[in-house]
């Protein structure tokens, strides 16, 4: 699935804020397994937006790393 350059760069913050609004939701609800299912959902999301703004910054790392390995003689 290809999506524009704008909403794929933003994609890791969304995960990162739905993850602080679900932990935040965990404290505040207080019927049936809620709290549960939230706080699972928040720590799932941080944890996958931190994992791909990682490995983003590691790829893009290594990539001008091996341009600039390649332009020396």
């Amino acid at each position: 699935m290809w999506v524009s350059k704008p909403i794929y760069e933003s994609l890791p913050y969304f995960y990162l804020l739905s993850g602080a609004v679900s932990l935040a939701a965990s404290m505040y609800l207080n019927h049936w397994y809620w709290p549960t299912i939230c706080f699972v959902v928040g720590l799932s999301c941080l944890v996958a937006g931190l994992v791909v703004l990682l490995k983003r910054r590691d790829h893009r790392d290594q990539d001008r790393r091996s341009s600039h390995s390649q332009d020396l003689p």
